[in-house]
């Protein structure tokens, strides 16, 4: 294992062309891993591990917390960790591989936030390769299906009190909204200026952010809503879409102007564009349990927190009991 944004992982990098079960996310690709390395969130250093069987194999980004224990390679941005593959078939044989190979390697795994999709298949792979296994629900999923409704459909289906908000400031006419399909600068400097004057906290690294929204440019998947309230910035939400879904990765507003709810209208025009132009079948609101993302959304689900130990290393057996003192051995 090595660090200053090198890895490897059984002597193979992670393809760029490896991909999760079901639709793709932006936070599937190898390209996204390498960008979490280099802002120095794998500092400890970076282990791409994998397992195959037959034509498939599993892959699992992770980086080192210390010597002798993994854990998922994410940050704040993610919505989720999970295997990703390449091949169609033997999937479970090969992420049953790769959890074995890892006995090797650690004594200790964590991996968060695991979709609650995931989860089962993940703590069964890691049981039948011989760990001890921990689940517990942590965070919260908020996300839209729309199960084949259009925009006007889906609409009618929000709550009164929202639609009756956008209707009345709509028709003041006090918020000007601009969509961007493009990084520009100037609108992603409007809205660094509207982050740094919200209720929100520091923002946890903008320039990793920032190499994020431009990368996704390039791809053609980013989507930018900006408000203004004469001429000057107060609202700006940052989405990208892909393979049928929108993601919402960043929002914020201007405290000041909360009685034109520019944020409001903003999300209002976004959920329009996604649904009616895009033509996305969901929305991923990301983590977090937020009471204003019921408005909008129609399906929540836990996130999982998953901790691995390897009962053939001593070092893992004290963790270990202090984990299933808090709940019976391999509850899922």
């Amino acid at each position: 294992m090595q660090g200053n944004g090198e890895h490897r992982a059984n002597d193979k990098a992670l393809p760029a062309a490896a991909r999760g079960v079901g639709s793709a996310s932006p936070f599937d690709r190898a390209a996204w891993f390498d960008l979490l390395a280099a802002h120095g969130f794998a500092s400890g250093g970076r282990f791409d591990a994998c397992g195959a069987a037959g034509d498939t194999t599993a892959w699992l980004p992770l980086r080192v917390e210390k010597p002798g224990e993994l854990a998922g390679l994410t940050n704040w941005y993610s919505f989720a960790i999970r295997p990703l593959y390449v091949g169609e078939e033997g999937s479970a044989a090969a992420l049953k591989d790769l959890f074995a190979r890892l006995r090797k390697r650690a004594a200790r795994l964590t991996l968060y936030p695991v979709p609650d999709s995931e989860k089962d298949g993940v703590a069964a792979a890691m049981r039948d390769a011989g760990w001890w296994v921990r689940t517990a629900p942590r965070g919260d999923r908020h996300w839209l299906d729309l199960a084949g409704l259009d925009h006007d459909g889906w609409w009618e289906s929000r709550p009164g009190a929202l639609r009756n908000t956008v209707k009345r400031k709509a028709k003041k006419g006090v918020v000007d909204i601009a969509l961007l399909t493009a990084f520009d600068p100037d609108a992603w400097a409007a809205y660094e200026e509207i982050y740094a004057a919200s209720w929100k906290p520091e923002e946890g690294d903008p320039a990793l952010l920032r190499a994020f929204a431009e990368a996704e440019s390039a791809r053609g998947t980013f989507r930018m809503g900006l408000a203004r309230i004469e001429g000057a910035p107060v609202a700006a939400q940052y989405w990208t879409v892909e393979d049928g879904t929108a993601f919402i990765h960043k929002l914020a507003h201007v405290e000041d102007s909360l009685k034109a709810s520019p944020g409001t209208l903003l999300s209002a025009a976004l959920f329009r564009h996604v649904i009616a132009v895009d033509r996305v079948a969901h929305v991923d609101f990301g983590t977090g349990n937020d009471a204003y993302k019921r408005d909008w959304m129609n399906r929540h689900e836990p996130l999982w927190h998953i901790e691995a130990f390897n009962p053939s290393r001593i070092a893992a057996w004290g963790p270990a009991f202090k984990a299933f003192a808090r709940s019976p051995l391999g509850r899922g």
